[in-house]
């Protein structure tokens, strides 16, 4: 049997159900509700069922409601005239230029070490929460580095920005009568080898994902268009010329691409783009991306979209997988706003139709 949550007698039941009916703050009346409920008998399930509050935060306001009676039940903003800033401008400057760097123990900053410093910096005790919600006060958020290849020449980047928009001009000046377009191409594996995110649960329980360890393959080929976020997707099971000449010659047919169109088509330097042996479309203008630079692959951006009906779910056979992808697909096709808000970077050419 779970054990009943034990609420002091501040108020009888009759009076907290007369407070429930008669508040007209819907934070009020939430909180008293939920008192009341439990008072009741009530399981803790129930209750975060019947109200929408979770159970963790039925355990807070219980906790409150114990401790000081009424008084801890309604929005608090209503009473709180506010109080003054913790940190100054001057201190606010201080703190931005000091988690700039290292944290004192050489690590990563967070919430418990921002409280830390502050504690010493004021000279009294700060917690952890204010140190967390004082990083986003100003204006701080959690982000994950894009990484960037120790070998990437940002000079050449900007260069080949250029050298796009060059292109694109001179193949309108050669090509007066035909829409110009600026695609990109890029693969992606996928297998039974487990995709892992992090998913909302309550504070008290621990996410568990099922997965399957087999190392099976096969290979997404995908072209965006980032002015339309239109998109055209291949499912293989290799990468090699041989299959890549196949897709580009599909792209090209399906596109009518060497008859009113021409496509300026930018990969990456892998093997299969640039061999010899590769047998370009009419129309298609190959325009390979400088080394170790994925940043300016648009096409990149696709693969979090992708990924998403594999997450933390394990399958019994790549056949699987490639049913669930070729269906993300086939939705993708239709999401073409998403995408172009996702791959239209600021800085690609604005082409204009002819037509």
């Amino acid at each position: 049997m779970p054990k009943r949550i034990t609420i002091q007698p501040h108020l009888s039941p009759e009076e907290l159900v007369t407070r429930y009916r008669q508040a007209s703050d819907p934070i009020e009346r939430s909180h008293y509700q939920i008192i009341w409920l439990l008072v009741q008998g009530r399981p803790t399930e129930e209750v975060a069922a019947i109200t929408g509050y979770s159970r963790s935060w039925i355990y807070e306001l219980v906790w409150g409601y114990n401790r000081m009676g009424p008084a801890s039940l309604g929005d608090g903003r209503h009473r709180n005239p506010g109080a003054p800033p913790l940190l100054d401008e001057v201190q606010q400057a201080q703190l931005l230029q000091v988690i700039r760097g290292s944290a004192p123990d050489g690590g990563l900053w967070n919430g418990r070490k921002v409280a830390d410093y502050l504690s010493e910096l004021l000279t009294r005790p700060i917690s952890r929460q204010q140190g967390w919600e004082l990083l986003k006060q100003m204006g701080l958020r959690l982000r994950v580095p894009r990484p960037m290849h120790q070998e990437a020449d940002l000079d050449e980047q900007q260069a080949w920005k250029k050298k796009l928009h060059q292109k694109v001009e001179q193949v309108q000046a050669d090509h007066p009568d035909d829409d110009v377009e600026t695609w990109f191409e890029d693969e992606h594996r996928l297998g039974l080898q487990p995709v892992l995110r992090r998913v909302w649960v309550e504070q008290d329980e621990q996410p568990i994902a099922t997965v399957n360890w087999k190392r099976e393959w096969l290979w997404l080929y995908a072209f965006v268009h980032p002015q339309t976020g239109e998109t055209y997707w291949w499912l293989l099971p290799y990468v090699n010329t041989d299959l890549f000449n196949q897709v580009l010659q599909d792209f090209a047919e399906h596109f009518k691409v060497g008859i009113t169109k021409q496509v300026i088509l930018s990969v990456d330097q892998a093997g299969w783009h640039l061999s010899k042996a590769l047998q370009v479309p009419e129309g298609i203008h190959l325009f390979p991306l400088p080394p170790y630079s994925p940043e300016l692959q648009p096409a990149e951006r696709l693969w979090v979209l992708v990924d998403e009906p594999l997450v933390n779910t394990a399958f019994d056979s790549i056949a699987q997988v490639e049913q669930i992808i070729y269906q993300r697909c086939q939705s993708l096709l239709k999401q073409q706003e998403l995408i172009r808000g996702l791959t239209s970077y600021y800085w690609l050419p604005d082409v204009k139709a002819v037509s």
